[in-house]
């Protein structure tokens, strides 16, 4: 029979300090178990627990009296005899033991183990312990879970909560392992237009799926209305992920959210997302920060055109990364140069960046709102301003680190 044991306060005894000892006590301390170490010899990794008050450290052999109070037991020396012997002690005694060395003498075997949110997945093996092969299993079921492909929707009634999800800057393999899990839990999703919307294919059947997408100069769902769709479906006791765009706060508008549900008792996450500010760029070749040419990045959302800290940020020489910002860039253009921003710095305007459709376009300064006209620059795009822009930057250096 398989069970899950709640260890948190309890007394657990580890008889040995070697490598599997080590790994025991790690995963115990994990746990938050009161542990005590006994062992002539310890390993420096729980030499450092026991000097951080983490674990209860005895340097000698076992005595048959370090049982008293114990809950669980782990022999985990290098002596068989010693582990078999302990394992009877603790038999004699109705304490759980977990004898290292010979799993079926014992009355517990540990699981090999892998958390999921609030799944714990384990697998054991029956008769002779094969420990490679449970945790090969582990880590193929494992993956099944991580990578969404298991319906993780709960079934008995529960109080409802709000995921923010971060989903990324378009590309559905670049949603966080916990975002695609938080997706499998849900019962209803509310979608942006941004971000990785191919993830709302592959949600099991029976999800809701609301959106709320916003387009430039389109808003068909106010902020408050979505603040109270989002209350309103938890209260119904379903889990609801709110599937942003990027990361939820960065322009996502993600705090306002937070402070909904909480205003109304609701139980709400944050998953963060691959910003679209710093991958965009990134994937295209273009690093927002570069040694020996930028040493600062600001983002800014572009929409109503550059303030004053981004025309500083222009001036000075500083990456700029404008989101939403297609249509002001004119201003950009035109306010950072009369703010002393040098003409000719490199543009890179990266539009559907991260999917198939992905296209960059570099100008100078000066050029890039007349270039951006004459090839249909269109949003979604992301726009980066400074030295780190330059078109083969990447490329010049490595030539230039290869060179004699």
């Amino acid at each position: 029979m398989l069970l899950s044991l709640n260890l948190a306060g309890k007394r657990v005894l580890v008889v040995g300090a070697g490598d599997v000892a080590t790994r025991r006590v790690r995963a115990l301390v994990g746990e938050s178990a009161r542990v005590k170490v006994v062992a002539p010899i310890v390993s420096p990794t729980i030499e450092s627990l026991a000097e951080h008050g983490q674990v209860t450290l005895v340097r000698r052999t076992l005595a048959r009296a370090d049982l008293e109070g114990a809950w669980l037991v782990v022999a985990a020396t290098d002596n068989p005899t010693v582990n078999s012997d302990l394992a009877t002690w603790c038999d004699d005694a109705g304490v759980w033991c977990v004898d290292a060395s010979n799993a079926a003498g014992s009355a517990a075997r540990v699981a090999a183990q892998s958390s999921h949110g609030d799944v714990v997945l384990g697998v054991v093996s029956l008769g002779d312990a094969d420990p490679r092969r449970a945790v090969r299993l582990r880590e193929h079921l494992g993956r099944e879970i991580d990578e969404g492909r298991v319906d993780l929707r709960h079934v008995r009634p529960r109080d409802g909560r709000v995921i923010l999800v971060g989903s990324g800057p378009g590309a559905s393999d670049l949603v966080t392992v916990r975002g695609m899990r938080a997706l499998r839990e849900a019962d209803v999703v509310v979608a942006d237009r941004l971000g990785a919307t191919g993830l709302l294919a592959e949600l099991p059947e029976g999800v809701e799926v609301i959106d709320v997408g916003k387009t430039p100069g389109r808003h068909p769902v106010p902020q408050h209305e979505i603040n109270d769709l989002l209350v309103a479906r938890a209260r119904e006791g379903k889990t609801v992920v709110r599937c942003k765009g990027g990361d939820p706060f960065v322009f996502g508008r993600g705090g306002e959210e937070v402070n909904a549900c909480l205003a109304a008792g609701i139980d709400v996450e944050v998953v963060p997302g691959i910003s679209s500010a710093i991958a965009v760029p990134g994937l295209a070749g273009v690093p927002v920060t570069q040694r020996g040419i930028s040493a600062s990045v600001l983002i800014t959302s572009g929409h109503a055109g550059p303030d004053r800290t981004a025309l500083a940020a222009m001036a000075n020489g500083s990456t700029v990364v404008a989101l939403m910002a297609v249509t002001a860039l004119p201003e950009f253009v035109d306010k950072g140069i009369a703010a002393g921003a040098d003409p000719l710095t490199p543009v890179a305007i990266i539009e559907r960046g991260t999917t198939p459709t992905e296209r960059v376009t570099h100008a100078p300064l000066r050029d890039a709102s007349r270039i951006a006209d004459e090839t249909a620059v269109k949003p979604p795009a992301v726009i980066v301003i400074g030295e780190v822009a330059r078109h083969g930057l990447l490329a010049s250096h490595v030539a230039a680190t290869l060179r004699p």
